[in-house]
């Protein structure tokens, strides 16, 4: 069995539904002491980030960039066995986390074990940027580690995020930016009354359905040749007190839209704002933006990541904006390139998560050829 396959199991077997780390850093930041990398624990609240660095001489800063906190499980009766205990069955690792982003982690620390013991002298740095707080709220983690980075005026021209961002098979894909996320937590306020005399109350929801049907029916944008176009899309909604014979007096809902570079952040929460009036609409809204988009144009880490999956997985791969977001969006104001490449992601977030066993040495041997071709 191989390193990189022993590490995933090992982090696999630490709980660390987000924003724990269960120990998963520990074991990242004890292979990386052995190699001599300086590293500084950053923690903020109940989240785990570290932050370290290893240089072999002056050049540029490539960054691996990662999270070892998980989703929850979901229902565990679902899973054919338990989540935190990684099984290998038909050539697959199952496991919470396998592939969203232990398995990517994993491979980041052998990679870096087999160049600097033979390169111990490379013309740059090599650095790690973990958090715990990715797949929460992502206030703690990344965000936190690059303000003080950008304090110290600490430079990464190039990261690698392991995201899993293949979408058939190995490498065919890679992610070089995302669409922006910006979310809104609407109360529309009504007036309660009895169902029979609704010429007495005043019923949020059918004030807000044809605000509703415009918001879902606009088209915002067509996207462009990097971006697919923007999307607004309802996560939840509730009203009511339960009992058949009372109109509501008060509606939430809470919806999410992808933005793509054609839209600005302004613009996007006055059209909201606009057909919301427009409608009559009595309410309270709250935005948060958990990111703005970002793009990292073709260039030398793009160049570097096609030709070292073409190398070694044999494929052609595909360079993409799509999917959710990415502590990536975080990463890239400092004017870093900012690539995402890991593995197959079509059962990230699901029961009975898993990755293909040879995937994992693939990634690894593909992050290792990334530093050949950039610090080699």
């Amino acid at each position: 069995m191989s390193r990189s396959l022993d590490l995933t199991k090992a982090m696999i077997a630490r709980p660390s539904v987000s924003p724990t780390d269960g120990g998963c850093q520990d074991m990242m930041i004890e292979a990386l002491d052995a190699l001599g990398f300086t590293v500084e624990r950053m923690p903020f609240g109940n989240v785990d980030n570290f932050w370290a660095t290893r240089s072999g001489g002056d050049g540029p800063v490539l960054c691996f960039a990662g999270h070892t906190d998980v989703v929850p499980t979901g229902p565990l009766e679902e899973w054919h066995s338990d989540p935190f205990e990684p099984v290998i069955r038909d050539g697959y690792l199952f496991g919470r986390g396998a592939a969203d982003m232990k398995s990517g982690l994993a491979a980041m620390i052998t990679a870096v074990e087999g160049f600097v013991t033979r390169r111990p002298a490379y013309p740059g740095t090599i650095a790690f940027l973990i958090t715990s707080d990715e797949e929460g709220p992502s206030v703690d983690g990344t965000r936190r580690v690059v303000e003080i980075l950008k304090d110290r005026k600490q430079r990464i021209d190039w990261c690698l995020v392991g995201e899993p961002s293949s979408d058939q098979r190995f490498g065919d894909t890679v992610k070089i930016g995302r669409r922006g996320s910006l979310s809104g937590r609407l109360t529309v306020h009504g007036v309660q009354g009895h169902i029979a005399y609704p010429q007495l109350a005043e019923n949020p929801v059918h004030m807000l359905a044809p605000a509703l049907a415009e918001l879902v029916a606009h088209q915002w944008d067509e996207g462009n040749e990097f971006f697919q176009p923007t999307s607004f899309q309802v996560s939840n909604i509730s009203a009511g007190t339960g009992a058949p014979n009372v109109i509501p007096g008060e509606l939430m809902l809470r919806f999410n839209i992808r933005w793509s570079p054609q839209q600005t952040l302004e613009g996007l929460q006055q059209a909201v704002t606009s057909m919301l009036d427009c409608h009559g609409v009595r309410y309270s809204l709250g935005w948060f933006v958990s990111g703005l988009p970002f793009y990292t144009p073709p260039g030398r880490l793009s160049g570097a990541v096609a030709q070292a999956v073409r190398e070694v997985a044999g494929v052609e791969t595909r360079l993409t904006t799509g999917g959710g977001t990415s502590d990536g969006r975080f990463i890239a104001p400092m004017g870093a390139q900012v690539v995402e490449l890991g593995v197959v992601n079509q059962t990230i977030h699901k029961v009975n998560e898993c990755v293909r066993v040879v995937d994992v040495d693939t990634l690894a041997l593909t992050y290792e050829r990334v530093l050949e071709l950039l610090l080699g």
